[in-house]
């Protein structure tokens, strides 16, 4: 359940309410779109998601964190301080491997890099 690369990260993405596909797909730049979908089914039949398909052309679904997923937040919000305390995410350290400084930092000169469109997009 949560050993699975990206799972943590979409929980993250989803604590600040529903997303759509293509919402959680930008954000969490470099996944494929064939990845998060298999995570987030995953995540849903393990009842960390709820997905609501309101349906319409072209097609909306969003995804949402039920209670059970909401009890992944401590979890994460210590793995944040560990890192933190460990210094493991070092701006100039980040900068170097990833090419990119992560949003929030105040350092980030760099425009975020975001997905060229995706016409092949996997949608649910």
């Amino acid at each position: 359940m949560l050993g699975d690369k990206w799972t943590m990260l979409v929980v993250r993405e989803l604590l600040g309410g529903p997303k759509r596909t293509m919402e959680l797909l930008n954000s969490l730049f470099p996944i494929s779109s064939r990845t998060l979908v298999g995570r987030l089914r995953d995540m849903e039949k393990d009842g960390l998601v709820d997905r609501t398909d309101f349906g319409g052309n072209p097609p909306h679904i969003e995804y949402a964190l039920t209670e059970r997923g909401r009890l992944l937040v401590p979890l994460l919000e210590s793995l944040r301080q560990l890192g933190l305390a460990l210094q493991c995410n070092e701006c100039e350290d980040r900068l170097k491997r990833l090419g990119a400084y992560c949003e929030p930092c105040p350092q980030s000169r760099i425009a975020p890099h975001h997905r060229e469109r995706d016409d092949s997009i996997v949608l649910l």
